[in-house]
C-alpha cells in the first residue's frame, strides 16, 4: 500500500479542524445562552469549554498554514516547527482560559451557593452539543483511523508518536468536549432532582480538570517536537536497514533522525563504504540511498551522509545507535507523522 502524500495529509488535517471549529463555535454561542438562562454553572463552563475550542482551532489552522510555507534562504529546513509553536500557544490557551474559567466558575457556585433555573433549556443544548461533537469527533476518528491503517499500526500508537499535532489536538478536544458534556449533563440533573447547586459546581470543577489533562498532554507533545524529537525506533530501524542494504556500504556507524515538522524528516549519517569504493561509488550509493529513503517515507525532506572510516571488522554490519546511546526496543509507528 502507497504512503500518502504530504500535501493530501496536510488538506485532510485542514478539513477537519475547519469542521471542528465550526461545530465549536455554534455550540459556545448555544451554551452560553442556556448557561445564561439557568444560570447552570456547568453550562456555563461547558460554554468556556467550546470557546476554548474553538480559539484552538484558529490557532491550530494558523499552525497548519504557517508551517507549510517552503523554505527560503533564511530558514532553509523550512517552517514546519513553527506549527508546533501555534499549537503550544492552543494548548496554553486551553489552560489557561477554558480550564481556568471552568474551576472558578465551579468553585463560585459552591462556595455562593447560587440557584439555578429552569434545566430544560440546558437539556436540549447539551443534546444538540452532543450530535454536533459527536460528528466532528468521528471526522477525526476516520482520520486517526485511516492513517493508522496506512502505516500499518493502531490508532493508539498513531497519536502517540504522530508528527501532525493538529490532528491529535481535534481528536483530544472532541473527545474531552463529549465527556465534558456527559459531566454538564451529570451536574444539572443531580441539581434539578436534589436542588443543591453543589453538583452544579462539582460538575464545573470537573469540566476544568478534564481540560488541565488535555492541555497538558498537547502542550507535552508541542514541546517535545519543539525541542527536536527523533523518529519512532521503528522507523530508525528501518531507515538503517535501507542504508546497510546499499551495496557500497559496509556498515552505518551513527544515524541520527529529526522532525523538523508535521511533513518533512531530516535524516544524517555517518556512513562507512566498503573499501573499493571509489569517489564515483559513493556519490551513486549517496544518490540511491536518498532514492530508497524518499520512496519508502514521502515525509523524508533531507538526507546526508557522511563518509567515514571505522576501526572495527569491516567485513561486519553493525546496528545502528544514536550519538546518545541505542534506541529503545519496543513496536511504534511505522511513520512518524
Amino acid at each position: 500500500m502507497a504512503e500518502p502524500e504530504p500535501e493530501e495529509e496536510r488538506s485532510e488535517s485542514t478539513g477537519t479542524v475547519v469542521i471542528a471549529g465550526a461545530a465549536n463555535l455554534g455550540i459556545a454561542v448555544a451554551k452560553a445562552v442556556a448557561g445564561m438562562l439557568s444560570g447552570s454553572a456547568a453550562m456555563l463552563s461547558e460554554a468556556a469549554h467550546s470557546l476554548a475550542d474553538t480559539t484552538t482551532e484558529a490557532l491550530l489552522f494558523t499552525a497548519l498554514r504557517r508551517g507549510a510555507r517552503p523554505a527560503d534562504p533564511k530558514h532553509p529546513f523550512g517552517y514546519g516547527k513553527e506549527s508546533y509553536v501555534w499549537a503550544f500557544l492552543a494548548a496554553l490557551f486551553t489552560f489557561l482560559a477554558g480550564a481556568g474559567f471552568s474551576v472558578y466558575q465551579g468553585v463560585r457556585t459552591i462556595l455562593d451557593g447560587e440557584q439555578s433555573g429552569g434545566p430544560l433549556v440546558s437539556y436540549a443544548v447539551l443534546a444538540i452539543s452532543f450530535v454536533l461533537e459527536g460528528i466532528s469527533l468521528l471526522r477525526a476518528v476516520r482520520q486517526v483511523r485511516g492513517e493508522a491503517r496506512r502505516w500499518h499500526t493502531t490508532g493508539r500508537r498513531f497519536l502517540r508518536h504522530t508528527a501532525d499535532t493538529t490532528v491529535k489536538a481535534v481528536f483530544l478536544e472532541d473527545s474531552a468536549a463529549l465527556i465534558g458534556l456527559l459531566l454538564a449533563a451529570a451536574g444539572v440533573s443531580l441539581t434539578h432532582l436534589t436542588g443543591d447547586d453543589l453538583w452544579d459546581g462539582v460538575a464545573s470543577i470537573g469540566i476544568g480538570a478534564l481540560l488541565l489533562v488535555v492541555a497538558a498532554i498537547l502542550a507535552r507533545s508541542n514541546v517535545s517536537l519543539l525541542v527536536g524529537r527523533a523518529v519512532p525506533p521503528q522507523v530508525h530501524e528501518a531507515i538503517r536497514d535501507e542504508l546497510a542494504g546499499l551495496p557500497t556500504v559496509s556498515r552505518v556507524d551513527t544515524l541520527l533522525t529529526m522532525l523538523l515538522g508535521p511533513d518533512d524528516i531530516l535524516v544524517a549519517a555517518k556512513v562507512d563504504f566498503v573499501d573499493e569504493a571509489t569517489g564515483a561509488d559513493i556519490e551513486a550509493g549517496a544518490d540511491e540511498a536518498e532514492r530508497r529513503l524518499t520512496a519508502r517515507y514521502p515525509n523524508i525532506r533531507y538526507v546526508f551522509l557522511d563518509p567515514t572510516r571505522s576501526n572495527r571488522d569491516p567485513g561486519s554490519r553493525s546496528r545502528v545507535e544514536p550519538a546518545g546511546g541505542r534506541q529503545p526496543a519496543g513496536t511504534s509507528l511505522p511513520n512518524p507523522r
